[in-house]
Formats: C-alpha cells, sequence, structure tokens
C-alpha cells in the first residue's frame, strides 16, 4: 500500500502516546508508507488525533494551526510535578479546597480571550538545543520560557467538591495541564490536569464507536460519508489491535477512499 494517502481520525484511548498509534498503522499500511499525526495527545488523554498518511503529511503545519475544543478535569488540592495524573504529587493543600460557582467562572473568565502562558518543564519545546522534559529528567534546572496563548472559549460544566470539568476552545499551542495549574493558582489552589478530552479539532469531532473489527484498512464497515481536503471520507469503527495487554480499545476512524473525487492532496 505504497501509494495510500489518507486522513484517519482517531479516537485515542488513555494510554497510547499519539507515536504509538502512528507505528500501529504504519505497521499495517507498510514502513515504506509514511505516516505522522496533526497534533499530539499526551498519553493519560483521550479523544480525537488525526493520522496523515501520505502525501497528507505535507498539511501538518496547517492542521496544527486549527482551533481546538477539550473537556478538561481540574483536581483541585493536589498538584503534581507535570501537572496531570502520571506525575508524582508535589504539593498537597492543608484543607479541602472549597470554591464557589461564581468564584469559579469569575476566574475561568480572565483567561479569555488569552494569556502569557509558562511553558511546563516536562514538554518538547527546546532549552538551548535539547527537548525541556529531558532537562527535566536529568534534573537540569532552566528557565521555562512563557508564551501568549488563545484562549476563545472556557466554561464551567461541572463543579462537584474539589473538582471542576471545563471546556475549553482555544488556538495552537495551549498546554492544557498547564492551563489547569493556572486555574488552580487564581483560585488559591494548587491543582492539576486529571483528565482531558480533545474533542474537535478545526470542524471535526469525535463521534461514537458503533462497531468493532480487526484493522484492515481495506475491510471497515461504512457509516458516514463527508467531504475532508477534497477526498470523500467514510465514517468506520475499526479495533486497533495492540500489543499494550491495558489496551483494547475500539476507535471510529474517518477513512478516505483515494481517488474518489479524482484529484490527489
Amino acid at each position: 500500500m505504497d501509494n495510500v494517502n489518507r486522513i484517519l481520525a482517531v479516537d485515542k484511548p488513555v494510554g497510547w502516546t499519539s507515536h504509538d498509534v502512528v507505528s500501529k498503522i504504519r505497521g499495517e499500511l507498510g514502513r515504506k508508507t509514511k505516516v505522522g499525526h496533526g497534533g499530539t495527545l499526551d498519553p493519560f488523554a483521550t479523544g480525537l488525533l488525526l493520522i496523515l498518511i501520505g502525501k497528507a503529511v505535507k498539511r501538518f503545519d496547517e492542521i496544527r494551526t486549527w482551533e481546538k475544543e477539550y473537556m478538561m478535569t481540574v483536581k483541585l488540592g493536589e498538584a503534581t510535578d507535570t501537572g496531570d495524573p502520571t506525575g508524582k504529587i508535589v504539593t498537597t493543600s492543608s484543607s479541602e479546597p472549597e470554591v464557589s460557582q461564581n468564584e469559579v467562572e469569575r476566574v475561568l473568565a480572565s483567561f479569555v480571550p488569552g494569556y502569557e502562558q509558562t511553558v511546563p518543564i516536562y514538554s518538547a519545546v527546546k532549552i538551548g538545543g535539547r527537548r525541556a522534559y529531558k532537562l527535566a529528567r536529568a534534573g537540569k534546572e532552566f528557565i521555562q520560557p512563557k508564551r501568549f496563548v488563545k484562549i476563545k472559549e472556557i466554561e464551567l460544566i461541572n463543579l462537584q467538591g474539589p473538582t471542576l470539568q471545563v471546556k475549553v476552545v482555544c488556538g495552537s499551542g495551549t498546554y492544557m495541564r498547564q492551563l489547569a495549574v493556572d486555574i488552580g493558582e487564581k483560585l488559591g489552589w494548587p491543582a492539576h490536569c486529571a483528565a482531558l478530552r480533545r474533542t474537535r479539532l478545526g470542524t471535526y469531532k469525535v463521534k461514537p464507536c458503533r462497531s468493532s473489527l480487526r484493522l484492515g484498512l481495506m475491510e471497515e464497515q461504512i457509516k458516514a460519508a463527508e467531504i475532508f481536503f477534497g477526498w470523500t471520507l467514510l465514517m468506520a469503527a475499526v479495533k486497533l489491535s495492540t500489543s499494550c495487554s491495558s489496551l483494547n480499545e475500539s476507535f471510529p476512524i474517518i477513512r478516505c477512499i483515494r481517488g474518489a473525487l479524482g484529484s490527489d492532496l
């Protein structure tokens, strides 16, 4: 399948890295096929991950700038060294966090239309030619850069004790882990991002999986048709088998029928 040119939309489960998904699909298509993704999701996060195949890889710079939508769970009272649930707890509040709905909504509104965000220590940003996360793991100290990130919308969906569920619509380059930490700081509590799901990228949304079968890219059950980059896309639910014993999920995949509109990417 050397001439496959497609964009797949995968609902990534917890535990997979974006590279894991890329490697899995590359393995199915053949090692000579170019495969990439349209924007990293951390292993603890779930949701929409666009997989770029063949000439579609050239669309990366365009796709990465698209607006993104997330559902994020912020846990007050505990801070971790990574800003997410995979890290070590470094700070715990001495009392149970108490915040009101009005207080939370006021703080959330302060992030719109954007703010200067500190890049997390555990990130892929390069510091002096080295990745920040590699420096952090090596115990090296460095100044974390700051950059302006766009927050178009941020809405409190649910408040239950020390846990906030927040919907965020943002621009590219926004670290949701750091946003959770910053929300906690403005509320006066240590915090971290306890869960994260990307629900939209550009105009494309995560869609529920309706069935499953083993990954054979020519054997999907067709669920719906859409138009994307001049291609006809077919929604299918595909089973991605994996060597990760704890992961056995069904993924919704948008699949393009090559040459359906008589054009190439």
